[in-house]
């Protein structure tokens, strides 16, 4: 009796594997530089404007908003804690409606509305609206990141993928390097249109999120399957290549989510994602 292969689990075997590297027509190298422009760096944007309205809390806190809200006690603390109450719970049923629709237009949609959140965010008038106002962004920030780890994992390989995780991961540096600075700059606008100047932080950096949103709309790529700028050939090299068949047309059951839930290591790494 055959033993089955990790590349047999697949749904090929190893010699089929190494024809696909070997033999096919398509150059991997160029094609693999086609998917890194088309997928990667408007990931590693939609994230840096995901992080960045996620964070800037703590700039406004130093620019006077606890006593422009009367804000007293532990209340700053709760408004920074809430964000992740809706944010943890709604990042699976992120990704599965996202599988149910498609990339572009799930992650376009949620960068659009956290950044009309966060806008608003800058309107606030009280403690109860501030809380309002940031349990909505974590609700609609849910997505972003799984989303686009989701998202690389369809288009490379493991030893790939983690490199193109590195790289998305990295934005949150980029963001936190120049998060400080642009409230700093923002800070000299207190006072303009009656505004103080973390209004404007929120203000300012909520209008740049919605227009990365509407270019996401355009350049975030799809599952490969459903990729118009990819021929039939590459499609189908990627796809053996990967061994990722799937597309949105094939719901998640139960038992994916069983499956997933069954494995230590997922709560291992779930317990160490808080410590970073």
């Amino acid at each position: 009796m055959a033993v089955s292969t990790e590349a047999d689990i697949r749904g090929f075997s190893s010699a089929d594997e190494n024809r696909v590297h070997l033999n096919s027509p398509i150059d991997e190298s160029k094609l693999l530089r086609k998917i890194d422009l088309r997928v990667v760096p408007i990931l590693f944007m939609t994230y840096i404007v995901a992080f960045l309205d996620r964070v800037n809390i703590s700039n406004a806190l130093t620019l006077g908003l606890p006593a422009e809200l009367n804000l007293e006690g532990n209340q700053p603390n709760v408004a920074l804690t809430i964000f992740f109450v809706p944010y943890i719970i709604f990042e699976i049923p992120s990704n599965i409606v996202m599988k149910k629709l498609s990339p572009r237009i799930w992650l376009s949609a949620c960068i659009i509305s956290f950044g009309i959140i966060m806008i608003g965010q800058g309107f606030v008038r009280s403690y109860g609206g501030l809380l309002t106002a940031r349990f909505f962004l974590g609700l609609a920030e849910a997505g972003i990141f799984p989303g686009g780890f989701y998202l690389i994992s369809f288009w490379y390989e493991k030893a790939e993928a983690q490199k193109r995780f590195t790289v998305y991961w990295s934005s949150t540096i980029c963001a936190g390097a120049f998060g400080g600075l642009l409230a700093s700059a923002i800070a000299n606008m207190d006072g303009i249109r009656g505004l103080s100047s973390w209004r404007w932080v929120f203000i300012l950096e909520g209008i740049v999120t919605v227009l990365v949103g509407f270019v996401a709309l355009l350049c975030v790529t799809d599952f490969p399957r459903e990729a118009k700028w990819l021929s039939p050939e590459e499609k189908e090299f990627i796809l053996q290549k990967t061994g990722n068949n799937e597309s949105h047309t094939v719901p998640v059951v139960a038992n994916d989510m069983l499956a997933f839930l069954s494995q230590p290591r997922q709560w291992f790494a779930a317990t160490i994602f808080p410590m970073d």
